[in-house]
Order: structure tokens, then sequence, then C-alpha cells
């Protein structure tokens, strides 16, 4: 078997905005959201995924929209660039979907608490060791939260997570390692299996069960991936040359003073 990467959008959509299997989700979010509690009982994606519907890579900066248990709405983002400016972008998604909420005239106890969660392939916080952080509104010297606080910002971390197979124990380390390691895996293992909405997600991400529209699909986005890589260690490369070809004129300078 080989699978997918739930890394690239189109990937990442398809298994987690099926509407045939919504129980993906619901699991994938209890985990991620609730420590692997059993708090979200239903949902329902908003825009889901459709064979074919797919174009242009990267049509939109959320991967996956649903409505959760408690009249919640959750965004959910798959990065694995850190590009200019991300963080502003995760708060303006957040706040947007927050905002649009209500129509023309209506008040705002129509409002719904917006979450959003966004997993990186990259190191977003230097800081902490933290693999899952959350963020709300608090007082900044006695911590307490806003009352009614109604957006909430939740971060995966992915490189942050060094577990192996057989050290897996929680749903949240399985559902991490399934998005940091399958394209990796050439079986399904019973770790993974015996969750069933993981079983699920690997058999939808087998590159067996795709059309060969949807394989080449994955596959230019995959290459656009490691081209965009390509280009930013590119430029690191040109600007640490280009720093050492300045020191040393400067050296230079400095020394014929």
């Amino acid at each position: 078997m080989r699978f997918i990467s739930p890394k690239t959008d189109f990937a990442f959509k398809k298994i987690f905005a099926s509407s045939e299997h919504p129980e993906i989700l619901i699991s994938f979010l209890n985990a991620m959201l609730y420590n692997g509690e059993p708090t979200i009982q239903e949902l329902e994606i908003i825009d889901p995924y459709s064979a074919g519907s797919v174009t242009g890579l990267k049509d939109t900066y959320l991967d996956v929209k649903a409505k959760i248990t408690g009249n919640k709405t959750v965004i959910v983002e798959m990065q694995v660039l850190n590009v200019a400016a991300f963080e502003k972008r995760v708060v303006y998604n957040a706040a947007k979907t927050y905002s649009t909420q209500l129509k023309a005239g209506e008040g705002y106890l129509k409002l719904n608490p917006v979450i959003a969660l966004t997993i990186t392939d990259f190191i977003l916080f230097e800081n902490t060791e933290k693999l899952i952080s959350n963020f709300e509104f608090t007082e900044t010297e006695e911590k307490f939260v806003y009352p009614n606080c109604e957006l909430k910002l939740v971060f995966v971390e992915l490189p942050k997570f060094k577990k192996e197979l057989n050290e897996l124990e929680t749903l949240p380390e399985k559902w991490i390692y399934f998005m940091k390691n399958a394209p990796s895996l050439e079986a399904v293992p019973d770790t993974l299996g015996s969750i069933e909405e993981i079983n699920t997600a690997l058999g939808i991400a087998n590159r067996a069960n795709l059309t060969l529209d949807e394989l080449n699909d994955v596959d230019k986005r995959e290459m656009f991936i490691q081209d965009q890589i390509g280009s930013v260690m590119k430029g690191i490369e040109i600007g640490l040359q280009q720093g050492i070809e300045q020191g040393i004129q400067q050296g230079i300078e400095q020394g014929i003073e």
C-alpha cells in the first residue's frame, strides 16, 4: 500500500471533508480540540469535498469548515509553508468567520463561537515544547478569561511530535502520527487500524483508491510544495552568500583604512 500525504490541501480536504464519512472529522476534532474526549457527537461539514471540484493550488485558506456540537463553527487549515504574515492570516480568518455570521439587521446574540484549528508542518512557537497550543482572550495580569469569549485559536505543530509507532497511546497521538507519517507507511499498522476512523482515513488516502485525475492532482500539489520549499532554500543560500561577500568587502575596506 502507498498513501498520499494528508498535508496537501487536496488530500486534507478529501479525507476530512468527506460527506460520506463525517465520523473521520468528528474523531479528528475530538482528538485535537478535546484531548480525545467524545465532546463532539455530530457535525455538519460546510462545503464538503466532491471529486473534481478542487482546482488550482490552495483555492482557499480554509481547508475544512464545519458546524459542531454546541452550535460552534470550526475552521481547519493545514499549512505546510511558513509564509509571511501567516499568524495575522489565522486571526483574520477566525475574525472574519465570526463576524460574517450575522445578516443585515440581526443582533449580536445570534453570534456563535468560532474555533480556528491550524496544523503546521513547521515550528511556529519557538519558546515552548507544547505540541498543541490553545489561545483565548485573557486578562493580562490575573489571567481570567474574557466573558463569553467566543474566539479560540488552536495550533498543532507537527515537527514537535517525535513519538514512534510503537509508542503511540492516546487518540491525539495516533491522529498526529497519521498526519505526519502516512506517506511512509506500507500497510495499515494495528496501532492505527484499531481506530476505526483512522482506518477509514487511511482507506481514503490509499493511492490505489484514487482516480487518475486525483492522482495527478495530488502529484501536482506535492510538486508545488517542493518547488516552494526549494525556492525558500535557494533564497536563504543566496542571502548567505551575499552576506558573506558584503562582509568580506567591508573587512577589506576597514583593513585599508
